[in-house]
């Protein structure tokens, strides 16, 4: 009887960690892409974004989204390839006016979607 509770505590503490680990893991992991689509943004903004700084963000994504596969559904992943590919393919016409509402989008989805995962009572339930 008592090795059975310290075993569900101990399950429950562990699992708690890793919760609360994933949890920082992701904010972190799009934090830095959040920041590299704001500067691309900006870039855009200036109508100064070339195809080597959407490269380098699509970069950035491809070598974050091999490891988020582990986290999270692979639809939210292809929802920020999707925008991800428009917003560089308009980068690249340099039809920069709708490429800023492409990455607007993407700003909002990178700066939301870690929410969605966090250990919190409304996801719980």
């Amino acid at each position: 009887m008592v090795k059975s509770i310290l075993y569900t505590l101990a399950s429950l503490a562990l699992c708690t960690c890793f919760f609360l680990w994933t949890q920082h893991y992701l904010a972190r992991q799009f934090g830095q892409f959040n920041d590299a689509v704001c500067t691309l943004y900006d870039k855009t903004e200036q109508r100064i974004a070339t195809r080597e700084d959407a490269y380098a963000v699509r970069s950035l994504w491809t070598e974050k989204k091999s490891k988020l596969h582990i986290f999270i559904p692979h639809n939210d992943i292809s929802y920020i390839d999707y925008w991800l590919s428009e917003a560089c393919s308009l980068i690249y016409t340099d039809h920069f006016d709708l490429a800023l509402g492409k990455l607007e989008v993407l700003k909002e989805i990178t700066k939301n979607l870690p929410d969605a995962y966090s250990v919190q009572l409304e996801n719980i339930f």
